[in-house]
């Protein structure tokens, strides 16, 4: 999941309606602005500002809102917000879950992308800890991963804590010799992959996909017992007979969702946000021209509109 400049921030959080496209003429079920959530990481900021895009293009009003990715819920369920773009599987699945069960929220669908979020470490270190990327190796050489501030305890760099990620209850389930650091920003993580591979440095993190950092750096990630949800509710399964959370994180979906009010007032919105489709790799070049050349993430993505009406101009199609 995730960083964004500060410049890019404030382009797309200082535009309300302003259309990527030439809007359409034709009438919408209602002026009122939809507001669309965003986050804090660069994947979800080209997500939803490509889906403004194509509602403004059919003549809808668009706000951005700058939510925290799970606390929006409290948002979306009463209405004062409305759409949220990006729900991974791998952190969200259980606050979508809850929303979900108050009929106050409704499941958009499958956004095409599939979601990755693991412990990740550059390959340089499998010679400082022999046996991975078996999760067990880690156990045996956590030393190979200390710090100064953490040593002799390894030192994992977890996400911004607003993403979750459950990596406190994995160590400690899975009786790892680590200290749990959160990066504040998703800008700060990944900087700080940066500096530890161009050393040679002792680096182990929370790194996810569609983005391009596993495309640019050569590592792997950590291999866990494969999750399951029994994993997360019931102690007894896994090696850990007295704690939950003795496996690896969920791969999957990244869903869209919004508030339930919106099926009535905006229905041709709502179906063009379910057909919204867009893949891993496709999504791993856009954040890269913003991440790694610098581009503004309204530049890349009038850029991508421009080139891609003949995808888009389909989501549109209203019944």
């Amino acid at each position: 999941m995730r960083g964004i400049s500060r410049r890019a921030l404030v382009l797309l959080c200082g535009l309300a309606a302003g259309s990527a496209v030439a809007p359409a003429s034709a009438a919408v079920e209602s002026t009122d602005p939809i507001k669309l959530t965003l986050h804090d990481w660069t994947g979800q900021f080209i997500t939803t500002r490509i889906m403004g895009g194509v509602l403004s293009a059919m003549g809808y009003n668009i706000e951005y809102v700058q939510a925290d990715y799970l606390a929006q819920f409290a948002g979306l369920e009463p209405g004062d917000l409305h759409v949220a773009m990006e729900i991974w599987q791998t952190t969200g699945a259980d606050a979508l879950a809850a929303s979900l069960a108050t009929g106050r929220t409704v499941d958009l669908g499958e956004t095409g992308m599939v979601a990755k979020e693991e412990w990740w470490y550059p390959l340089y270190m499998k010679e400082k800890c022999p046996g991975l990327p078996d999760w067990q190796a880690l156990a045996k050489c956590a030393e190979a991963f200390s710090t100064p501030e953490t040593a002799p305890k390894g030192r994992y760099l977890g996400g911004p804590v607003t993403w979750g990620g459950y990596d406190e209850e994995r160590v400690e389930a899975l009786g790892l010799d680590f200290e749990v650091v959160h990066a504040g920003t998703d800008a700060a993580l990944f900087a700080e992959l940066e500096s530890a591979y161009q050393r040679k440095a002792p680096w182990l993190g929370w790194i996810y996909t569609p983005h391009w950092a596993p495309i640019k750096y050569e590592g792997e990630w950590v291999e866990f017992p494969n999750y399951e949800p029994a994993c997360y509710e019931d102690p007894k399964w896994g090696s850990n007979p007295d704690a939950t959370h003795d496996c690896g994180k969920p791969f999957g979906w990244i869903k869209k969702v919004a508030w339930a009010g919106g099926e009535q007032k905006w229905p041709c919105a709502y179906q063009a946000i379910r057909n919204f489709r867009i893949d891993n790799a496709t999504m791993g070049g856009l954040i890269a021209k913003v991440d790694l050349e610098g581009q503004p993430v309204e530049s890349v993505v009038q850029e991508w509109l421009d080139a891609n009406r003949a995808v888009w101009e389909p989501w549109t199609k209203c019944s």
